[in-house]
């Protein structure tokens, strides 16, 4: 967890993370993972890492996951970048961000490749589909250790 003794325990942090997942998963995000990066990131826990087919999807998968969080977390983003443009939108909520990503940007970017020595946490959507289904990519191949719930 981040240095700040005002935060609340990894344990809630995380489960906030996979909300968010879950809030984009429902509303079709595409290739929703969470990374567990604290060991190498001092500044946040987890990447919510997700992506739409267009500006508009972006938008609203961003607006569905700070709609979730804030009615069934009670926490709102400290800010939010590249709404306007809707091709990477960053919710900072401080002990975890979720990037919401165009499809193309989100290939260009590949930020799941610059954390590929961060754990990828399982997790599970409403229906019970589980993090594999919604994750095509190989990050096996990468070597990147799965954390179970």
């Amino acid at each position: 967890m981040t240095k700040d003794a005002s935060r609340v325990d990894l344990a809630e942090v995380r489960n906030r993370a996979v909300l968010a997942a879950r809030a984009a998963a429902a509303k079709v995000g595409l290739e929703t993972v969470v990374l567990e990066v604290g060991a190498v990131l001092a500044i946040t826990d987890y990447f919510v890492i997700t992506s739409a087919a267009n500006a508009r999807q972006v938008r609203a998968l961003a607006e569905e996951v700070e709609a979730r969080l804030a009615e069934s977390a009670a926490v709102k983003p400290l800010r939010i970048e590249g709404l306007d443009d809707a091709r990477w939108v960053l919710l900072d909520y401080g002990d975890f961000v979720v990037h919401v990503f165009l499809e193309e940007v989100r290939r260009y970017y590949d930020i799941e490749r610059l954390w590929s020595d961060s754990p990828t946490v399982e997790w599970q959507d409403e229906s019970g589909v589980g993090t594999r289904d919604h994750d095509t990519r190989d990050h096996g191949a990468q070597g990147r250790p799965v954390l179970a719930p």
